[in-house]
């Protein structure tokens, strides 16, 4: 009878969990930025701060530590300046408190990056809705 060599079925076994860990990270990520493009794509050019596809660039390693930020404030001053622009009355910079925690808790603590991720996602997906009954009331 031969031997199953176990070191092979071991690194397979791992293999495999990582690929699923990447595959659970992976999609709500992709989420997550099609509601940062959605956002910003609600917003009127002259208000955009960032292209709505920049958002894409976060998936980067790396680099989306520092980019980011520069989400964060963009989509902050985009969102800022479209709702002046239509009278709606919200934070000066809306999200971008929270955006910025979670950014910076992003390079410091992992479980308290989730929280503040989740936050700031929701966050934005209202931003984008409110945008999004107002251009339909709007065009009534």
């Amino acid at each position: 009878m031969h031997e199953v060599n176990h070191p092979i079925l071991a690194g397979l076994g791992i293999m495999t969990l990582v690929l699923i860990l990447l595959a659970v990270l992976f999609v709500p990520t992709i989420f997550y930025l099609l509601t940062l493009q959605k956002a910003l794509s609600r917003c009127s050019t002259e208000s955009r701060a960032m292209s709505p596809g920049m958002v894409w660039l976060m998936l980067i390693p790396l680099f989306n530590l520092v980019w980011q930020f520069f989400v964060v404030l963009n989509m902050a001053k985009s969102l800022g300046a479209e709702f002046r622009k239509r009278g709606l009355p919200e934070e000066p910079d809306p999200g971008q408190t929270i955006g910025l925690i979670m950014c910076v808790s992003s390079l410091l603590c992992g479980p308290v990056y989730i929280v503040f991720w989740i936050i700031y996602w929701v966050k934005i997906a209202d931003y984008s809705s409110k945008l999004a009954a107002t251009a339909v009331a709007g065009a009534v």
